[in-house]
């Protein structure tokens, strides 16, 4: 007897329907087909045990299962479910009528309970795409997967309600989750907030105009001065996600299984900050099962690397690449795959390996030639592709003992939000344009362009700062951004000159300070 019955195989961000064929005849043998790897070949001892320990038998007979396309790897445990299924409808045990019109995915114990799987979202709005009818997933993945309107979506707790549902014997009802309503009211709650924050106000503006037009930052300062605490309250003057954004971020981070079991939808900008001993596959992503990297974590929010000179230069230098193109080609001998990195990079680190380098309150104890290496773990490329570099100083008690906080998230946001509109109106004829970041060169011409007084002071800056041709392309992005911030149909010199004074930091001014 021939059965069929459907799940999918997720590579990427690209999701595959397979088709599982389970033929039975005479015989003792079992023969799996269809490029499957060693969890998806042990599947056949965890079924065997799902069935006895849930009343049923695995059938003594000639077996042959393929998964097609059978060219198709297929990797993981989220095969078993199908599996199970096809092989006791083929055993008569399970009626088939109604096999064709559901996909199903999940993982079994040995006990017949159904254990979570990652990629249940992609897998859902894949399964809508291919017009299934319903789809049966573990109880644990029903938020992600309940995401997905136009399809029935249900999750099953063990092997025997799976199979009770088909063979009509248990009625279950599709889950429905007003996930929408949820993702606009958890929008507005953050934990951290830039009221706390005292002093610093020219890091303040800098991080406002950060988030106001999407740019990379980096911030240098000696210890203790607020780097990582104003980096870690930049998600909350983002601007919110909007609903397509907040369903790519969140497949991405079903397919990584980042997900937790309470997840709907990521309601959030996502910030990511990996630790200085990541290694070059866990920031972009791949290995031998490929999986998304840090930076594809961070698509559509922030990714943040602290004390970044103890990065290794090697990992740091696969950001390049990223950081223009906004997305991450993985190519690998057995596979290749495309993840999006639409993300803000931002940075701190020490000025010097003891931190302490022109702090008026601390003497710095390393030598010339140490600062200078510890400077040139940060290549210029790398510096070069960060448009705003800002410097930070000790805050000093006066500021700290005073109780007044300092000026809310909130208050920031609403500035962020009006200077995003601008720019959404700017670029609603450009495909994949959102905000000044992304601008290309002839954009920049067309929305960008300097009066001559403004030229002439940027072309000062070029030759003082010994500034390259990208740099003077990210001042004029920068400039942009303060214009729109201002509300200024016309960039003008002051937004010229508070954008060069963002690149203080650049090769050519480390020079002059003897770094």
């Amino acid at each position: 007897m021939l059965v069929k019955t459907y799940t999918a195989a997720v590579n990427g961000l690209e999701v595959t329907t397979v088709t599982v064929e389970v033929s039975m005849n005479r015989g003792v043998l079992y023969h799996l087909t269809g490029l499957p790897d060693n969890a998806v070949k042990e599947s056949r001892d965890r079924i065997a045990a799902a069935m006895q320990n849930n009343g049923f038998k695995f059938p003594v007979a000639d077996i042959t299962v393929n998964m097609a396309p059978a060219d198709l790897r297929k990797e993981g445990s989220s095969y078993d479910l199908p599996l199970a299924i096809a092989i006791l409808a083929a055993n008569n045990k399970v009626m088939s009528d109604h096999l064709n019109e559901y996909l199903m995915v999940g993982e079994l114990s040995l006990d017949g309970q159904l254990q979570p799987v990652r990629g249940a979202l992609p897998i859902a709005v894949r399964a809508r795409k291919e017009k299934f009818k319903g789809l049966i997933v573990p109880k644990q993945n029903i938020r992600e997967a309940a995401v997905v309107n136009q399809i029935n979506v249900y999750g099953m707790e063990s092997l025997n309600d799976v199979i009770n549902f088909f063979n009509g014997t248990q009625q279950f009802e599709p889950t429905v989750i007003d996930t929408r309503r949820e993702f606009y009211e958890q929008q507005s709650h953050f934990d951290l907030d830039f009221a706390d924050v005292r002093g610093q106000e020219n890091v303040k503006r800098a991080l406002e105009v950060a988030a106001a037009g999407g740019h990379n930052m980096i911030m240098i300062g000696p210890p203790g001065s607020g780097k990582s605490m104003m980096a870690k309250r930049l998600p909350g003057i983002l601007p919110p996600l909007s609903l397509a954004e907040s369903l790519e971020t969140t497949q991405i981070h079903s397919i990584a299984g980042k997900l937790s079991r309470d997840t709907s939808l990521i309601s959030q900008r996502p910030f990511r900050a990996p630790h200085h001993t990541i290694s070059q596959v866990a920031l972009v992503g791949g290995g031998a099962n490929p999986q998304p990297g840090e930076i594809s974590l961070a698509h559509n929010g922030v990714l943040f690397l602290d004390e970044l000179p103890e990065f290794n230069k090697s990992t740091l230098e696969v950001l390049r690449q990223p950081l223009e193109d906004r997305h991450i080609t993985i190519s690998r001998a057995k596979y290749t795959l495309e993840y999006p990195c639409s993300f803000m990079f931002v940075a701190s680190m020490n000025p010097c390996p003891c931190g302490y380098y022109g702090d008026p309150t601390h003497t710095c104890v390393c030598t010339p030639g140490q600062i200078q290496r510890y400077m040139n773990k940060i290549s210029g490329p790398l510096l070069d592709r960060i448009d705003l570099h800002c410097e930070i100083s000790q805050v000093p008690f006066s500021e700290l003992s005073k109780l007044k906080p300092g000026e809310p998230s909130e208050k920031i946001r609403e500035r962020v939000i009006k200077a995003r509109q601008i720019q959404e109106v700017r670029f609603k004829d450009f495909k994949g344009i959102h905000c000044n970041a992304q601008m290309t060169e002839r954009m920049l011409h067309q929305f960008a362009e300097p009066d001559a007084a403004s030229m002439d002071m940027l072309r000062i800056a070029m030759e003082r700062l010994k500034l390259s041709a990208r740099a003077y392309s990210r001042i004029l992005k920068v400039a942009r951004t303060i214009a729109d911030l201002d509300n200024s149909e016309k960039v003008q010199a002051l937004h010229i000159a508070e954008a060069i004074g963002y690149r203080n930091l650049d090769r050519g001014d480390w020079a002059e300070r003897g770094l």
